[in-house]
């Protein structure tokens, strides 16, 4: 049996199905080709992550297939529930990369408190003439720790947010319709442990006291947070967004940087991708990265194996 690698997998996941008698095929298929190929070389496990869409002309139109597989949490590429009504099995790797991601957000966070992002930009133009000036652009920053971090989703991923928040000595605060309280486990390197229990609050009591805020939500038809949300935040404070593009009104956020209102903002994630409003990619109070939440070799090697085994579990 042949699997597609649409948006690629790691050599590890290779190997994996590799042992057991699959064949995989790493080429990357336009989208409007992917019903020909896939009929053409008989495909029965089509993998792929944010990139490729698994639409109703893929589910019809490709007999072969048994299995699509999203390496990653988010599904909103995929139409699950039709696929699975049609009789394809739809899995993904809910936990491989929740680790990646929340440190991603707090590479945001640190970046965004001490100017990293727009430092990285000035210095090496400015670093020689004006380093007395930069330096005074870029003295006034704050310490995370003591602050509060709004939580918008506490999900697996949100969770891990929380752990490295808790450890970094920041108080944490969560919103989540769908959950009431968790349990966050921290194991540390010489085996102690300790265990912090988080009810989730409002949504509005999370805007009204967090310094800073990151969101962990799947993709959907309103903004989470827009003009009216931004308006209840802080003055000064950060938002983190590495979930999905579309869940912050990028336009209300650019007007709330240049404002005054919002200190910064830290985005993996954009409404246009893959071609993010130039007006976002310009405004110096922004860091920046292209989609790259579980982009670490780490995460890639357990969403590979984590997908060979669910693959070899349902067809061998």
């Amino acid at each position: 049996m042949k699997v597609l690698a649409n948006d690629g997998v790691s050599q590890s996941g290779i190997n994996a199905l590799e042992k057991v008698g699959f064949e995989v095929l790493t080429t990357t298929v336009a989208q409007d080709q992917l019903v020909d190929y896939i009929n053409d070389n008989e495909i029965s496990v089509l993998l792929v992550r944010s990139a490729t869409k698994v639409r109703t002309d893929i589910i019809d139109n490709c007999p072969s297939l048994k299995i699509i597989g999203r390496g990653g949490v988010g599904m909103d590429n995929i139409d699950v529930a039709y696929a699975r009504e049609k009789g394809l099995h739809v899995i993904n790797t809910p936990a491989a990369s929740s680790g990646s991601v929340a440190e991603l957000v707090f590479a945001h966070l640190y970046g965004g408190v001490r100017f990293l992002h727009d430092s990285n930009r000035n210095m090496p133009l400015e670093g020689d003439s004006k380093f007395k000036n930069l330096k005074k652009s870029y003295g006034g920053g704050i310490e995370l720790r003591g602050k509060t971090l709004g939580i918008i989703g506490i999900g697996r991923i949100g969770q891990a947010t929380a752990k490295i928040a808790i450890g970094v000595g920041m108080k944490v605060i969560a919103f989540d319709p769908f959950i009431e309280e968790v349990d966050i486990p921290l194991e540390f390197f010489d085996g102690q442990s300790a265990n912090f229990k988080i009810k989730t609050v409002s949504k509005e009591e999370v805007l009204k006291n967090a310094d800073f805020f990151t969101l962990h939500v799947p993709a959907q038809k309103e903004y989470v947070i827009g003009k009216t949300e931004i308006a209840q935040m802080k003055d000064g404070a950060g938002l983190v967004n590495a979930a999905r593009g579309g869940v912050v009104d990028e336009v209300a956020l650019v007007e709330a940087l240049e404002k005054g209102k919002l200190g910064f903002a830290g985005l993996d994630v954009f409404e246009n991708e893959p071609s993010p409003a130039i007006k976002v990619l310009m405004n110096s109070k922004i860091s920046l990265t292209p989609h790259i939440g579980a982009a670490t070799g780490e995460a890639q090697d357990r969403i590979g194996v984590e997908l060979a085994d669910q693959i070899i579990s349902i067809l061998k």
